[in-house]
């Protein structure tokens, strides 16, 4: 049975346990995928030898770490604009709740060994409001989430400034496309109005 696995469904996500699942997988996969990947493709015919330098591997891994809250951010982002219309009643309540699963996902990662200690608890303080700034505007077009994001995940490329150029676009698109996806998967999985309902009780 084992053989076909990658058959069977994803399980929902009906509660505010598997919502923080949901966030921290794809949260992850989101910006590393893009790391990878764009560093595969600057690096061409080398990407195998340049893989396995240590120089390299240890520029991926701060990358993806320093990465990774802004990922959760565009992701947390996401899940508050398709959650919003089914949160009935304590919309201030569905707010801290969201907001307390986004940060128990980024506590479930002491600060990392390239990270300053600093630096991870100023993302997290960053983390702690990116809720409280959904709520200030209209739910969001997913494909529009990435926006204030993109430049700074841009920058954080394991690919030397002069190696980058006109590379910024191909970047924003892989992050529209990438949430989007994303997005649709939730869709899928999501019993919404039973997750909102249980964030708006406070989780």
């Amino acid at each position: 049975m084992a053989l076909f696995g990658f058959l069977r469904r994803k399980p929902p996500v009906r509660d505010a346990a598997a919502l923080a699942d949901f966030i921290d997988t794809q949260s992850a996969f989101l910006v590393q995928k893009g790391i990878f990947e764009y560093a595969r493709a600057r690096a061409g015919h080398y990407a195998k030898v340049m893989f396995h330098e240590a120089d390299f591997k240890a520029a991926v891994e701060e990358a993806r770490w320093r990465a990774f809250p802004l990922g959760l951010a565009m992701v947390v982002e996401m899940v508050e604009g398709e959650l919003r219309p089914h949160a009935a009643g304590d919309l201030a309540a569905f707010h801290r709740a969201l907001t307390a699963t986004a940060l128990a996902v980024f506590d479930r990662y002491p600060a990392p060994a390239p990270l300053d200690p600093g630096d991870w608890a100023a993302a997290r303080d960053d983390i702690a409001h990116v809720v409280e700034r959904c709520a200030m505007h209209p739910v969001k077009r997913v494909v529009d989430v990435p926006e204030p994001y993109t430049q700074p995940y841009f920058a954080l490329m394991p690919i030397h400034k002069k190696l980058r150029g006109q590379d910024f676009d191909t970047t924003r698109n892989y992050l529209r496309v990438a949430l989007c996806n994303i997005h649709d998967e939730l869709v899928e999985r999501l019993d919404a109005d039973a997750v909102a309902a249980a964030l708006s009780r406070g989780g």
